[in-house]
């Protein structure tokens, strides 16, 4: 493989590498042998819509599907979306063919939401040759490239292996901690209203509000119809909330978009970047933890 990606692929790098020689061999290419193309999508959520054009009638040609919400999240934890065990993310990763040489390249269905929530999954599994494909299913089908439907097709198993990095999260004792402490600035991708408290939560019981010192930088305005904003307008949206280069920790719902804004941040040379798991789904539940409602 001439290159590999680890953060952004565009439509159009991802076209070249499946298919190199379609101007010769048409439909009857083949994807180079070490790409994972994974369908990380999940139902939208709040007020986000629903797609016409989704999994299982509508997938990028040899995809295979991420299951976020049942085969890559732990089940026995009430919060949605905790991470899983290494040993259990390794199980359902080798399902899926990958292997400890692959190209993985996630996307999702809304362009740029729930696809790195898999490509930080996989980074703090280990694995570095991972990238999201900006725009999603979204670009892909606006650029004219062709797509497939779900097959049942029996896929080999690969020999992944994951080992799991903890710095890559952040606890809710930690958050306690940093209350007093500061040392690391906590960035909420929520939308403004749910940041400021100023409409109710889309989980049941859970508070409106805020974690208390955070700052709010919504990963909807990191893109636009999906795709990546310009790297130099980026980095002016992390100053501005972050002008002395604290380590940061994202949060957000149920850590799903915090990792657009861990992506983003990498993307601009951001070193110290962490995620809060269990995010206001945690944070918010209950009564044990300050929140703060903007006035």
């Amino acid at each position: 493989m001439p290159s590999t990606f680890q953060q952004i692929i565009s439509c159009r790098q991802l076209h070249d590498l499946l298919f190199p020689t379609l101007h010769l061999t048409g439909d009857s290419a083949k994807p180079l042998s070490n790409i994972i193309l994974l369908d990380a999508s999940i139902p939208p959520v709040g007020n986000m819509r629903s797609p016409e054009k989704q999994w299982p009638d509508f997938t990028l040609p040899y995809a295979k599907r991420f299951d976020l919400n049942k085969n890559f999240s732990d089940l026995s934890n009430p919060l949605p979306h905790t991470m899983p065990s290494a040993e259990h993310f390794q199980q359902q990763a080798r399902a899926l063919g990958v292997m400890t040489d692959s190209q993985i390249v996630v996307y999702d269905d809304q362009g740029l939401f729930s696809a790195a929530r898999a490509w930080y999954m996989f980074r703090a599994m280990g694995h570095e040759n991972v990238a999201v494909l900006d725009g999603g299913l979204p670009a892909w089908l606006a650029s004219g490239y062709r797509v497939s439907s779900a097959t049942s097709s029996v896929t080999s198993r690969g020999n992944f292996i994951a080992t799991f990095c903890k710095k890559y999260f952040y606890s809710s004792q930690n958050i306690e901690h940093n209350l007093n402490s500061q040392e690391h600035l906590i960035v909420d991708a929520r939308a403004k209203e749910r940041f400021e408290g100023k409409v109710a939560e889309p989980r049941e019981g859970i508070r409106s509000g805020h974690i208390p010192s955070s700052v709010n930088l919504p990963f909807s305005d990191l893109s636009h119809d999906g795709c990546l904003l310009a790297k130099n307008i980026l980095k002016e949206k992390f100053n501005a909330i972050n002008s002395e280069n604290k380590p940061m920790v994202m949060s957000c719902g149920s850590g799903v978009t915090a990792c657009v804004l861990a992506l983003t941040a990498e993307m601009c040379g951001y070193k110290h970047v962490k995620v809060y798991d269990g995010s206001w789904s945690e944070w918010g539940a209950g009564d044990y933890f300050p929140v703060v409602v903007t006035q």
